[in-house]
């Protein structure tokens, strides 16, 4: 299967951002991708920089205009393509929902994200409510054949329950669009949580011995400096590929699903775990002397 990353700014909504989003999915299928992978909530600004109650008018049900129009761009590119959308769950009820499209349009999985930031222009527990599974995993049929797809989003790239649960599912490449970035008075800092980010991708992968594929936002918004660099790595760890921190782009990589076979045998990591000591995971925290 041959994956495309692509990252872009996304200075408004409207038309202007579904060009961007044709735009990618075209050089994506122009270059041979069987699936795009886009950032999060790319057909709009990034507008949980700020608690604004109207916003919330932006929200549209799923399926909704905004999935339709994005069934129709992979329909006619010919390629699957994920990304996530603004979801209206309810009257009031909102969420942050990753959708799977494959290359006939069709709509073939959700996802709504399960960790919700709340940090400094990242406010997102204002706008969405945690979905109820740690993931999702989807059969995606491509040219390639079929592959088993890994729907998270953005802020469960920290945890790492998730990333083994889709991986436990069966997932043979974990999709994270993502949305994630840095203020001005964090310079100082910045390559830092760069690195910090990177490194857990890595992780996920070399743990599981999956793919891991992150599509990220480039340009400022809202005083937020997003830091592109969208990466695939594959199941030993290692950064197939990697996109400029700054400019808008699409990388076009092979994933090579009998590789997870092989690493697996190596480093049977799955084979050695021991889940009748792992209790304490369900719990919200071990006080300092307890199992």
């Amino acid at each position: 299967m041959r994956l495309a990353l692509a990252q872009f700014a996304i200075p408004d909504r409207g038309e202007a951002a579904f060009d961007r989003v044709a735009s990618a999915v075209a050089s994506g299928a122009s270059n041979g991708a069987d699936l795009v992978a886009l950032p999060e909530l790319c057909t709009l600004p990034y507008f949980p920089a700020e608690p604004l109650p109207e916003m919330f008018d932006l929200a549209e049900p799923i399926p909704g205009p905004t999935s339709e129009r994005l069934g129709e761009i992979a329909r006619r590119s010919g390629v699957a393509l994920n990304t996530t959308l603004f979801e209206r769950v309810a009257a009031g009820l909102y969420a942050n929902t990753s959708v799977l499209f494959d290359r006939t349009g069709r709509l073939v999985a959700t996802y709504r994200k399960a960790h919700i930031p709340d940090d400094p222009g990242f406010g997102e527990k204002y706008y969405f409510t945690p979905g109820d599974e740690p993931c999702v995993v989807a059969i995606l049929e491509t040219e390639a054949g079929s592959a088993r797809v890994g729907l998270l989003v953005c802020w469960d790239q920290w945890y790492p329950e998730a990333a083994r649960l889709a991986a436990l599912r069966g997932a043979e490449v974990l999709l994270y669009p993502t949305a994630i970035g840095w203020s001005p008075d964090e310079v100082e800092e910045h390559a830092a949580q760069h690195d910090a980010w990177r490194t857990a991708h890595r992780g996920h992968a070399i743990a599981n011995g999956v793919y891991v594929a992150a599509s990220n936002r480039v340009g400022v918004e809202r005083g937020t400096n997003f830091w592109g660099g969208s990466l695939v790595a594959g199941p030993d760890g290692r950064v197939l590929g990697e996109m400029s921190q700054r400019d808008e782009g699409v990388i076009v990589l092979e994933i090579d699903r009998a590789a997870i076979e092989r690493q697996r045998r190596v480093w049977p990591f799955l084979r050695d775990r021991r889940i009748e000591l792992y209790g304490g995971l369900t719990r919200r925290w071990l006080g300092e002397g307890e199992r």
